[in-house]
């Protein structure tokens, strides 16, 4: 049976004192151990795991995410401690789990490998009720899991070469370092906000566009400020529907102040609180609320962005300049549209990309004028070229001009250049592209996107060290992003310029895991495998690609416009020729 290497989140289970509980009740044991699998299915299937095997009291689960792998164990032990309420402390069962991110051989439906070995030693070392991860793992979940952690220091696991540096999950009486606001991410050396996704108070769901809309316009309109540090929306919103600490948020974004609020929808009217927290203490610097028309809806953003720079900074309080800067459309139900746009795309679905375009060519039709519309239209049609959804030949050139219409109608707006440099680099324009990328960081520094699609640019020109400076930042500006797909391709993509193809792989595998479908992805994680000398590993991996791209060939990837340099051209189709591509 061929074998084939992955990069999986791996997470082992066993029941604490099960000899001792068969020999006190054989057949109530066995039928308690059979209620308790029964009850876990359901909450390894939510959370996306793979029951790979049992073995008496033991499990083995395999998951696509090391951040689904800590939720399950922490629902999975949950659910146990239910379970054993009521129940006499010697006849109860607790499970012992160990995760870790890492790679494994697939062979047939079981995994093998240092992977699941490190899973089996750090469930081993857990105690009762306990999870212990392993550092991989940890640096994967941190910030993402609402969990403790503490640092247990480095332990020598059985037969397992190297000490690993081992974490639990909740308190321990053995962990010699807790993980507190110490190990937190440092503060920028400018004022650093985030803003939580405003709460839709009017309990009707059809109306939560405007709670979202209003947090969209508030980090666009901050972030182009340069001298502010602003997170990116995607890291906030993940504390969406979620009762938060605001100090514990500043800890895991790395910020000096929190802005949060609410919208209330009645009739006509609308009602829009919101206040400005210090992170470091919790302390209420500032707070206010408006009731408005609907009409005035861009009046109320403009003015509750212009409180709190007056509350961070008193010298930084120009109302009239960000009223200049801003252009929204006239029409709300552009907006709208544009709005719920955003969150179709963020999926990346063909079927979420078609219902986006869908809704901005109504922006486009109720506002002509509206460039963030056009802009983000090119944007979506460039996405349909990169994961195959349309044809290079139709969708390049129609993104290209929706592209360079946003640009005319506002230049000023950094969603237009992004859009723009997009459209360029896809029809290998790229110092052009280069130029559209970095005018979209002057007008908007903290613009996460623009830094990782600037990186891709410099990345296919060889210039890696650069490249990867710029994906450094746009994670820093976006710590809570979940689907870093591209950050990753580039990273893989460097290292494979660099020659470094071992460590690529795992870049590769990564942004695989974080979007399936993106089939550049599945092309450099071909051919640095090839390049690495895993040939085999590299065939089956080109086996996955074919099933995404069947029209594939060697003669396909030569024809390829390239923008490479010459000598990685040569390497990528080389990597294709020993993988087996014909």
């Amino acid at each position: 049976m061929s074998q084939t290497r992955r990069l999986a989140a791996i997470l082992a289970a066993d029941m604490v004192g099960y000899s001792r509980l068969m020999g006190i009740d054989e057949v109530g044991t066995v039928q308690a151990l059979r209620e308790h699998r029964s009850a876990a299915d359901p909450l390894i299937a939510q959370h996306g795991g793979r029951i790979v095997k049992t073995t008496g009291d033991g499990m083995l689960i395999e998951f696509s995410s090391v951040v689904g792998a800590v939720e399950c164990s922490l629902a999975l032990q949950k659910l146990v401690a239910e379970r054993n309420a009521g129940i006499a402390s010697d006849r109860r069962m607790e499970w012992r789990i160990g995760v870790h991110l890492g790679d494994v051989l697939s062979e047939g439906d079981d995994i093998l490998g240092d992977g699941v070995n490190i899973a089996a030693r750090l469930e081993g070392i857990a105690e009762p009720a306990g999870i212990c991860i392993s550092e991989d793992a940890f640096r994967q979940v941190r910030g993402k899991v609402e969990a403790e952690f503490a640092d247990m220091g480095e332990q020598s696991l059985k037969n397992i070469a190297s000490p690993l540096r081992v974490y639990s999950v909740g308190s321990s009486p053995t962990a010699s370092q807790p993980i507190s606001a110490a190990a937190a991410l440092p503060l920028p050396d400018k004022p650093s906000v985030a803003v939580l996704p405003f709460a839709n108070l009017s309990h009707d769901p059809e109306q939560e566009f405007f709670a979202d809309g209003i947090t969209e316009d508030i980090i666009t309109a901050l972030s182009r400020l340069r001298w502010f540090f602003v997170i990116a929306r995607n890291s906030t919103f993940t504390y969406k529907g979620r009762a938060v600490d605001v100090k514990q948020v500043g800890r895991e974004l790395g910020v000096g102040y929190v802005l949060e609020g609410s919208v209330r929808k009645f009739g006509n009217r609308l009602r829009i609180t919101a206040q400005l927290v210090e992170a470091t203490n919790g302390n209420h610097l500032w707070a206010e609320r408006w009731d408005r028309e609907i009409a005035d809806i861009f009046a109320v953003q403009d003015e509750i962005t212009e409180r709190v720079v007056a509350a961070i900074e008193p010298q930084l309080y120009a109302a009239e300049h960000f009223r200049s800067q801003r252009k929204p459309p006239e029409s709300l139900d552009a907006w709208e549209c544009v709005v719920r746009a955003l969150a179709y795309i963020s999926r990346r679905s063909k079927e979420d990309n078609a219902a986006a375009q869908e809704l901005l060519q109504r922006a486009v039709a109720l506002d002509p004028t509206y460039a963030q519309a056009h802009s983000v239209l090119a944007y979506t049609l460039g996405l349909d070229v990169v994961y195959g959804w349309r044809p290079r030949e139709n969708g390049l050139p129609l993104a290209l001009a929706a592209a360079q219409k946003a640009v005319l109608l506002d230049d000023d707006d950094p969603w237009c250049h992004v859009a723009l440099g997009s459209a360029l680099s896809r029809t290998r324009q790229l110092q052009d592209a280069i130029s559209e990328f970095r005018k979209a960081l002057a007008l908007n520094p903290s613009f996460s996107l623009a830094h990782s699609r600037l990186g891709m640019v410099l990345c296919t020109l060889g210039k890696s060290e650069e490249a990867l400076a710029e994906i450094d930042t746009a994670e820093r500006l976006n710590p809570r992003e979940l689907s870093r797909g591209l950050n990753n391709i580039v990273r893989a993509m460097a290292h494979f310029i660099d020659g470094r193809y071992r460590e690529g792989i795992e870049f590769a595998q990564r942004a695989i895991l974080e979007s399936p479908s993106r089939i550049r992805s599945h092309h450099v994680l071909v051919t640095t495998l090839a390049l690495a000398g895993r040939v085999d590993d590299a065939r089956a991996a080109l086996s996955v690609l074919k099933e995404l791209q069947p029209e594939i060939s060697l003669q396909w990837v030569e024809n390829w416009p390239f923008y490479w340099r010459e000598e990685d051209r040569q390497r990528w189709i080389e990597g294709f020729r020993l993988a087996g591509l014909e």
